[in-house]
């Protein structure tokens, strides 16, 4: 009884080869699901999930605080090993690289600010103070530096997508850095570099002043929700002047460029523009990856060389949005 058994399931498997063989026409069943919904929808809907958030009027004000002629925000994103451990992943090695920012990177970083008395703001995932309760402490003290939100653990609410979720996660970053740094957080970064469609509404709802994830203008702008103006003052923060893509190592992952000196060219190429139209230059940075040895040195040279020249603005987040929703005469 084996040999008819045997020949049986070789000519079951002669079948499904010459259906899946090169060439051969894939039925309906086989095919992969339509990934690009979009070109499908009607005007309406193209409309319709183009403007949940867009840019507003931009908000550069016709002068900055003492005559200053560009603003500078300095910000880091504090995440360590948050969102590693919002996905599960518990390997030591790249556990220990996000240690690094709260063992060692940060405190250079404080160091440098210190050095150049320049207010900066620290975006601040509630898991990191949570897992290394030390680093706000260390930050506040020094007065001029601001607290933000950067998600529960770092999350990456747009594969979330679900409101209630985020909600309640926002709602528990916000309770942990209020206790923490002793002052309720008026700004927020989309964790993992990301927002949902619920996000921006959700910092409305919220009572935040400001958000600093999109990416629709260089200067400071309103964001629009669903087609209306919200009074949520956006600070854009741009892939091109964030040290995470191209300034990251073995312990953080592959990084882009031979050197840091390149992109540290470019983030000085950029802010010079910045300061030729007498706008707004904001710089991300993340202390696990910027404190390193080789790479704290060439920040500490692009804060030269925007002292240098004169009329710049050093400010946090915050001081930057309530002045431009100030002077714009945004509503509360």
């Amino acid at each position: 009884m084996r040999a008819p058994a045997l020949v049986a399931a070789a000519s079951i498997a002669f079948l499904i080869g010459l259906v899946m063989a090169p060439g051969m026409p894939v039925t309906a069943a086989q095919q992969a699901p339509d990934n690009q919904p979009g070109r499908k929808w009607t005007e309406a809907q193209l409309r319709e999930n183009s403007s949940r958030v867009r840019a507003g009027r931009a908000l550069t004000p016709k002068a900055w605080p003492n005559g200053a002629r560009v603003a500078v925000a300095l910000t880091f994103n504090v995440n360590n090993s948050a969102n590693q451990l919002a996905r599960g992943d518990t390997a030591v090695v790249a556990m220990t690289g996000g240690e690094f920012g709260a063992a060692q990177g940060l405190a250079r970083v404080l160091d440098l600010l210190d050095r150049h008395n320049v207010a900066a703001t620290f975006y601040v995932a509630g898991v990191a103070d949570l897992v290394d309760p030390q680093m706000v402490p260390e930050i506040v003290k020094r007065k001029q530096h601001e607290i933000g939100l950067l998600g529960w653990s770092d999350e990456n609410v747009a594969s979330l997508d679900n409101a209630d979720e985020e909600s309640r996660l926002l709602t528990r970053a916000i309770e942990r850095l209020t206790k923490s740094a002793g002052r309720r957080p008026t700004g927020a970064r989309g964790p993992s570099g990301t927002v949902s469609r619920h996000t921006l509404g959700l910092l409305k709802k919220a009572g935040l002043l400001y958000d600093s994830s999109l990416q629709a203008r260089d200067d400071a702008y309103e964001v629009m929700l669903d087609g209306q103006a919200s009074g949520l003052v956006e600070l854009p923060n741009n892939v091109y002047r964030n040290d995470q893509r191209f300034l990251t190592s073995g312990r953080t992952g592959p990084g882009l460029l031979p050197s840091p000196e390149l992109i540290f060219e470019t983030f000085s190429d950029d802010f010079d523009i910045a300061y030729r139209e007498g706008t707004l230059f904001v710089l991300t940075l993340h202390p696990q990856v910027v404190g390193m040895r080789s790479r704290i040195i060439y920040l500490d040279r692009l804060v030269e060389h925007i002292k240098a020249r004169p009329g710049v603005w050093f400010a946090t987040g915050e001081q930057i949005a309530r002045y431009v929703k100030q002077q714009g005469g945004l509503a509360d």
